[in-house]
Protein backbone atom coordinates (compact mmCIF):
# COMPACT_ATOMS: atom_id res chain seq x y z
CA UNK A 1 0.00 0.00 0.00
CA UNK A 2 1.44 3.74 -1.03
CA UNK A 3 1.68 6.46 1.74
CA UNK A 4 -0.93 8.96 1.98
CA UNK A 5 -0.27 12.35 0.04
CA UNK A 6 -0.11 15.15 2.13
CA UNK A 7 -0.31 19.01 0.78
CA UNK A 8 2.64 20.31 2.71
CA UNK A 9 2.81 24.78 2.50
CA UNK A 10 5.84 26.49 1.03
CA UNK A 11 7.51 29.43 0.57
CA UNK A 12 8.37 30.19 -3.25
CA UNK A 13 11.36 32.65 -3.62
CA UNK A 14 13.40 33.49 -6.41
CA UNK A 15 15.55 30.67 -6.58
CA UNK A 16 14.29 28.16 -4.14
CA UNK A 17 11.06 27.13 -2.76
CA UNK A 18 11.37 26.06 0.85
CA UNK A 19 9.15 24.20 3.67
CA UNK A 20 6.83 26.86 5.43
CA UNK A 21 7.84 25.80 9.20
CA UNK A 22 5.07 27.11 12.23
CA UNK A 23 5.40 27.49 15.99
CA UNK A 24 3.70 25.72 18.40
CA UNK A 25 1.41 27.25 21.07
CA UNK A 26 4.76 26.79 23.47
CA UNK A 27 6.98 28.43 20.93
CA UNK A 28 8.79 25.47 18.98
CA UNK A 29 9.35 24.67 15.27
CA UNK A 30 7.01 22.44 13.70
CA UNK A 31 5.88 21.37 10.21
CA UNK A 32 2.31 21.13 8.91
CA UNK A 33 0.64 18.94 6.35
CA UNK A 34 -2.84 19.17 5.36
CA UNK A 35 -4.93 15.99 3.88
CA UNK A 36 -6.67 18.07 1.27
CA UNK A 37 -5.78 21.28 -0.71
CA UNK A 38 -9.45 22.46 0.14
CA UNK A 39 -8.43 22.04 4.43
CA UNK A 40 -4.57 23.98 3.65
CA UNK A 41 -6.71 26.76 1.60
CA UNK A 42 -9.45 26.75 4.83
CA UNK A 43 -6.49 27.45 7.58
CA UNK A 44 -3.70 29.55 5.44
CA UNK A 45 -5.73 30.87 2.30
CA UNK A 46 -6.11 30.23 -1.21
CA UNK A 47 -2.59 32.66 -2.06
CA UNK A 48 -0.83 29.67 0.06
CA UNK A 49 1.41 27.51 -2.43
CA UNK A 50 2.27 23.63 -1.56
CA UNK A 51 3.71 20.60 -2.66
CA UNK A 52 2.81 17.19 -2.52
CA UNK A 53 4.93 14.78 -0.35
CA UNK A 54 4.74 11.61 1.90
CA UNK A 55 5.42 11.67 5.79
CA UNK A 56 8.35 9.92 5.23
CA UNK A 57 9.37 12.35 2.58
CA UNK A 58 8.81 14.74 4.85
CA UNK A 59 10.14 13.65 7.99
CA UNK A 60 13.42 13.31 6.09
CA UNK A 61 12.85 16.40 4.85
CA UNK A 62 13.16 17.73 8.48
CA UNK A 63 15.81 15.66 10.10
CA UNK A 64 18.35 17.79 10.43
CA UNK A 65 16.50 20.42 11.32
CA UNK A 66 14.95 22.14 14.94
CA UNK A 67 11.73 20.73 14.23
CA UNK A 68 9.90 19.06 17.11
CA UNK A 69 7.18 16.95 13.99
CA UNK A 70 4.51 17.48 12.02
CA UNK A 71 1.02 18.69 12.73
CA UNK A 72 -1.46 16.78 9.76
CA UNK A 73 -4.26 19.17 9.69
CA UNK A 74 -4.29 21.99 12.41
CA UNK A 75 -7.57 23.65 12.50
CA UNK A 76 -6.11 27.31 12.47
CA UNK A 77 -3.03 29.51 13.00
CA UNK A 78 -2.32 32.24 15.11
CA UNK A 79 -0.55 35.52 14.68
CA UNK A 80 3.07 35.62 15.89
CA UNK A 81 3.14 37.79 18.89
CA UNK A 82 5.22 41.27 18.45
CA UNK A 83 8.69 40.79 18.17
CA UNK A 84 9.18 37.27 17.47
CA UNK A 85 10.75 36.26 14.40
CA UNK A 86 9.46 32.79 12.89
Amino acid sequence: MSEPRLFVPVRVGTYATALRLFRTAAGKRTAVAFSSPLKLAKVLGTDQQWVVLTAPALRGMLAELDVIGIVIDPAGTMARPAGQVA
